[in-house]
């Protein structure tokens, strides 16, 4: 009986260690992963009230939604002369997503891509979702889909949490996260399978002596199928400035796949993230194929769970 209790208790005890640790150093192989005993929803969410997402932009919980029907509501964009972002019509395949979306072709050689920038009042929790189709030739990718935070939404402020690559951010100036497409090295078929890539003041510190972000990736996931349309949502709940109660979570065709609990995201109470950048950029490092097209559409910002398109 005393081993049976023994064992309970390392059983309890890992448990809470993989919950409350603060991480420093993601986690790679996804031996902290909780989505598995996860209590975050999973399946329909608050889309599931608007058909099509249409008037999904008037819900109480939407701070933003953008379906590329009309004009393009971001505040900023990358799109070198002219050549990269482009509404298309989108395909029969998928006629819930309305007739056009947002075509990112990034050419090697000529540019490393673009994409559309969008500030926005945060809040204690945020979740984006966003449908994505990586074209049957795209490669790997280097960067993709970021969550900043910055200072503020206005002047210098609303760019502190732009740039830093490879340096460890202090904690009242920025932090970020990303869900992208990884390669493994290209060990996987590209574009890869899905990670997070994370900036904040408590990361581990890469081999080289810099800090690049660090991965949070579940143990077993499937390779990303090209040619077909992705339902894609991360959220990011803000941590209590210095303590590591913050968490990150992301979810594929409405199903839970990865889930961490326990990062010191900020340091600062006026420390949000509050900017959302949808891009492809390429380099010549890893992604062979000189043109790289990936589709976006109906992308929302919310303060709680959204789900799949109804």
């Amino acid at each position: 009986m005393d081993d049976v209790r023994r064992i309970c208790a390392l059983a309890v005890a890992s448990v809470v260690l993989a919950t409350s640790e603060s991480f420093a150093g993601g986690d790679p192989k996804g031996v902290r992963n909780l989505a598995s005993r996860s209590d975050l929803p999973q399946g329909k969410g608050l889309a599931a009230r608007y058909a099509g997402d249409h008037g999904i932009a008037a819900d109480p919980a939407v701070i933003f939604a953008d379906d590329f029907e009309k004009d393009r509501r971001w505040d900023s964009e990358r799109n070198a002369k002219g050549e990269v972002l482009h509404y298309v019509s989108c395909s029969s395949e998928a006629p819930f997503l309305g007739r056009r979306t947002l075509r990112v072709t990034a050419t090697l050689g000529k540019n490393t891509g673009g994409g559309l920038t969008k500030w926005f009042p945060s809040s204690s929790t945020v979740f984006i979702r966003f449908y994505v189709k990586f074209d049957r030739q795209c490669d790997y990718l280097h960067h993709f889909v970021t969550l900043r935070a910055n200072k503020s939404l206005k002047g210098k402020g609303k760019w502190s949490g732009f740039g830093g690559a490879g340096i460890k951010p202090r904690g009242d100036e920025r932090f970020s996260t990303a869900l992208e497409p990884w390669g493994n090295w290209a060990r996987w078929p590209p574009p890869g399978r899905w990670h997070f890539y994370s900036y904040w003041h408590t990361m581990a510190q890469s081999r080289d002596g810099k800090y690049w972000g660090n991965s949070f990736a579940p143990a077993d996931q499937p390779n990303i199928v090209r040619g077909r349309w992705i339902c894609a949502e991360f959220m990011l709940k803000h941590n209590t400035p210095g303590k590591p109660d913050g968490e990150q979570a992301f979810w594929i065709d409405g199903i839970l796949r990865g889930h961490w609990k326990g990062i010191n995201w900020r340091k600062s109470p006026t420390l949000w993230a509050n900017a959302l950048t949808l891009e492809t950029y390429v380099t010549g490092r890893w992604t062979k194929n000189k043109v790289n097209i990936v589709f976006f559409d109906n992308v929302v910002i919310a303060t709680q769970y959204i789900g799949p398109v109804r």
